[in-house]
């Protein structure tokens, strides 16, 4: 009988290649516009290639190669080759900073760094001073055409890997300070496979779309996870703003994704509803009635409400997801209930996930055997979960890493000397083993009044509205909670468009037959209409929360907080030492 999957990464697309030869591995755009295809057996070649020529270069077993690039199937290539070839996958993130970049490329001792073009080998050409143990930048796309190693060489350098090897060290986002490099061994990320397998159904036929970033470690579990299975991996074009296009285009099977993407569709659709008269109340109805039919519950009764609700609705979202999409994942943040609910009402079931990179990506999962919408899911194979007596989570098995990369104090801080994985997030079991997340141990505000507030609560409440974005709560300290408010500008923008509110366009008013034209950001931030929204918001979210965690007054910033900015991480993750740094005068001014 053959094995489940092989024993390490570094021969996988031999295995693969093997099993699933000729069945299509990798599909992405080709230079006409059009999809290209790679099997199975020609990604284990181009493997084999890319390998070789890192050993030319002389990478030796253990050592780190580092890469910089943007999700696309040389990336694939490229990772698989480094594992093949014994060496250890440092990724990093394009969108790094230079002090972020120098830190990684030089804390890894990477030798190798694989660059995605001229631009990013610039960057580090320019930082080689910094970086001692650097041998050599390679562009991506040259790295198959340099000079190869013997395969033979090659062949035995995967073979004598072992599951206690590393396999690639993931450097963590971090929402403060520097990052610190997780190592995480073949076996960790192999435990993870093993536990998720017989969860996610899918195999050859089946297509993954894949947008997420490969230097995150949720995309890099996705691909094994697809390939493993003898799927076929859909790579994105390149452009953010045209994922939603291609997904119809693309016409996929399953599809991973942050919160944000799902949360987008939801809103555009209740937008689109919201401006037909009674279309509010349809979409509610046509939510409700899908809801009924998933769980099973629909009443005759409701059954032509429901076929007209199809015909109108449910075929047309499942339709721009391509048309055959059996389930999504999410993970990285909480997604909105409402969102959640949309889409199973559409067709679209969609299974929120949590893990970290210390835990080679995952702790818990809903799937479809077991779904509790509102939590995580529970502890995967392997995984065991408690609640220290402080509310923390805690994690252990044979996912947890061994421990930060040359940071001794910080994997002390991470692991006790039981093997628990301290995950620095407060959470909840209930009766039935299902996982919730309930916010950040190091978040926790505490006012000057003595009051405990976990400040993701107040901000996802406020965040229900379509019309904002992001919702900051600050109080550490302070006598009561306030909040530094961003606005969704597409969805301001439909609805400044439906009011008639020309004041905020920046030179006209903005008309209906234009809807590209653009918004003034610090004229929505500052217009009454837009505030009394916000406040309508804010006022429905404290109606949820004890009095102590009330937001008292707010304040609408007018940009939206980035990477660029430093005050999200690469993840989106929100940097709230840089937020309130950055906007301390806000700050100020709300308790002033």
């Amino acid at each position: 009988m053959d094995a489940v999957r092989p024993e390490t990464l570094a021969v996988f697309t031999e295995w693969t290649g093997e099993r699933y030869g000729a069945e299509s591995a990798l599909r992405h755009r080709d230079p006409d516009g059009g999809w290209a295809t790679v099997t199975y057996a020609e990604l284990r070649d181009r493997v084999r290639r890319t390998g070789r020529a890192l050993i030319a270069l002389g990478v030796g077993p253990g050592e780190r190669v580092a890469v910089l690039a943007e999700t696309r199937p040389a990336w694939t290539y490229t990772h698989f080759g480094i594992l093949a070839a014994g060496a250890v996958l440092v990724p990093v993130y394009p969108t790094a900073g230079e002090e972020e970049l120098a830190w990684v490329l030089s804390d890894a001792e990477a030798v190798v760094v694989v660059c995605d073009d001229a631009a990013q080998a610039d960057r580090v050409e320019a930082l080689r001073a910094k970086l001692p143990a650097l041998r050599a930048v390679v562009r991506m796309d040259a790295l198959p055409e340099l000079e190869q190693a013997p395969e033979a060489e090659l062949l035995h350098r995967a073979r004598g890997v072992g599951p206690g090897h590393d396999a690639s060290i993931v450097y963590t986002s971090g929402t403060t300070g520097l990052p610190k490099g997780c190592r995480l061994t073949h076996g960790n990320l192999g435990a993870v496979q093993d536990a998720t397998q017989p969860l996610i159904q899918g195999g050859p036929g089946d297509s993954t779309y894949l947008y997420l970033p490969l230097a995150h470690l949720l995309a890099q579990l996705i691909q094994f996870t697809t390939l493993l299975a003898g799927g076929e991996l859909c790579y994105f074009g390149g452009r953010i703003e045209d994922v939603l296009s291609e997904l119809a285009e693309a016409r996929p099977t399953h599809l991973p994704s942050v919160p944000r993407l799902f949360e987008k569709v939801h809103s555009v659709v209740l937008s689109l509803a919201q401006a037909q008269e009674g279309g509010a109340e349809r979409f509610r109805e046509a939510v409700r009635l899908g809801v009924l039919e998933a769980e099973g519950r629909l009443p005759e009764a409701d059954r032509p409400a429901y076929e007209e609700a199809e015909k109108n609705l449910y075929s047309l979202v499942r339709g721009a997801f391509g048309g055959r999409l059996g389930w999504a994942v999410t993970g990285g943040a909480p997604i909105a209930p409402a969102t959640l609910d949309f889409l199973r009402a559409c067709g679209i079931p969609v299974y929120e996930g949590y893990g970290m990179t210390e835990s080679a990506g995952l702790i818990s999962f809903n799937h479809p055997g077991a779904v509790r919408h509102g939590t995580v899911g529970r502890p995967i194979a392997g995984c065991e979960v408690r609640i220290a007596a402080d509310g923390e989570v805690l994690a252990r098995g044979p996912m947890i890493f061994p421990g930060y990369h040359a940071n001794r104090a910080a994997t002390a801080e991470a692991l006790d000397a039981q093997d628990w994985l301290h995950t620095g997030d407060l959470g909840e079991l209930d009766a039935d083993g299902f996982l919730s997340i309930t916010g950040r141990k190091k978040e926790l505000i505490i006012t000057s009044a003595g009051k405990n507030i976990t400040p993701t609560e107040v901000e996802f409440a406020v965040q229900r509205s379509p019309y904002i974005s992001r919702a900051v709560l600050i109080g550490d300290r302070r006598p009561h909670p306030v909040a530094l408010i961003t606005l969704d500008a597409e969805e301001i923008t439909a609805w400044a468009r439906r009011e008639g509110l020309a004041a905020l366009a920046p030179d006209q008013g903005l008309d209906p037959a234009a809807p590209d034209q653009g918004l003034d950001p610090a004229a929505a931030a500052a217009h009454p209409a837009v505030r009394a929204l916000v406040e309508e918001a804010v006022t429905a979210a404290n109606a949820t929360v004890s009095r102590p965690a009330r937001i008292r007054a707010f304040h609408i910033l007018p940009e939206e907080f980035t990477v660029e900015a430093g005050t999200l991480t690469p993840t989106l993750k929100l940097r709230r030492k840089a937020v309130a740094e950055r906007y301390a005068a806000q700050i100020d001014a709300l308790y002033g």
